[in-house]
């Protein structure tokens, strides 16, 4: 039988952890994409992924096995593109303006959930996306909303698949277990990254140095620090998007994708213990709009809850 029972508040905990990791591992894919391409990296993770999965499995009584293949398959393949094109289009757009774009998924997910699915939108989280997209405006900078162009929509479009990838997790997939859904998501990525290699080894194109050859770059011999750190990313993807699918699953997509606006002031955070980035002061307004978007649909739903 589906649970329709809202849990928001335990949540928000889990995105908010989820948001931490994620922050700390997505601040090193410039050292990954120093060496290798886009395809190799989320071909290597995802097997990683899987491997790790699998050896936990068993001791922990995972279940893998589907409810209903072809929603766990189109809601991985969904996912999956999603995030292809996001970090592909980091490759030759600002990263302000890929991150603005994908951000876009709270409004996406709050219109495709009231008008695809007829849910009730009150004011509250209305005020609460609409909060929150002003604070990741201010976090991004002026420049997040300049040079628009029609490779500029391919963030959008990342975020519209997004959200429509986590409205599926609760709408089409709420028998399945998270680690079923986590399983399908890395088997999507990891495919898609086996087609890009193979597409860039029959048909070779000329690739950048550096970070600049991420997206044209096939496979590659890689060094350790690579390994190293795709292992980082799938251990630390394992865990995160597994605590953000299950926080899908038990709370409705729109709050959900609003408490996601944590992972940038996470990641602002990690960018400054590592790499000793800092942020203006018109980015630390922002991120405190993030997080009082993020209180209002938590205290909303504790009166509603209690």
């Amino acid at each position: 039988m589906r649970a329709t029972k809202d849990h928001t508040l335990a949540a928000a905990g889990l995105i908010c952890t989820y948001a931490m990791i994620i922050g700390f591992t997505d601040n090193y894919v410039k050292v990954i994409a120093a060496e290798a391409g886009l395809w190799q990296f989320h071909f290597s993770r995802s097997c990683l992924a899987m491997l790790l999965l699998g050896l936990l499995a068993l001791p922990f009584g995972l279940r893998l096995r589907p409810v209903n293949l072809r929603a766990v398959a189109a809601r991985s393949a969904i996912h999956g593109l999603a995030m292809v094109i996001y970090f592909g289009a980091l490759a030759f757009l600002p990263v302000a303006l890929v991150a603005a774009g994908l951000f876009t998924a709270p409004i996406f997910v709050l219109l495709i959930s009231r008008f695809a699915y007829g849910h009730a939108i009150g004011p509250v989280r209305i005020l609460a996306v609409a909060l929150g997209f002003v604070g990741v405006i201010l976090v991004l900078g002026p420049e997040a909303m300049s040079g628009a162009s029609l490779a500029a929509l391919l963030p959008v479009i990342a975020g519209a698949l997004y959200a429509m990838g986590n409205i599926a997790t609760r709408e089409w997939c709420p028998e399945e277990s998270a680690e079923t859904l986590l399983a399908g998501f890395f088997v999507a990525l990891g495919v898609i990254g086996a087609v890009g290699m193979v597409a860039l080894a029959l048909w070779p194109i000329a690739v950048p140095l550096g970070t600049d050859g991420f997206l044209q770059r096939g496979a590659v011999w890689p060094s350790g620090t690579f390994y190293f750190w795709t292992f980082v990313q799938a251990a630390g993807s394992l865990l995160g998007v597994g605590m953000m699918i299950r926080a899908y699953q038990i709370t409705d997509a729109s709050r959900a994708s609003v408490l996601e606006y944590i992972i940038l002031p996470a990641s602002a955070f990690w960018s400054y213990v590592i790499w000793r980035e800092t942020l203006t002061p018109l980015a630390v307004l922002g991120m405190v709009l993030i997080v009082a978007a993020g209180m209002m649909i938590a205290l909303r739903a504790r009166v509603q809850e209690s």
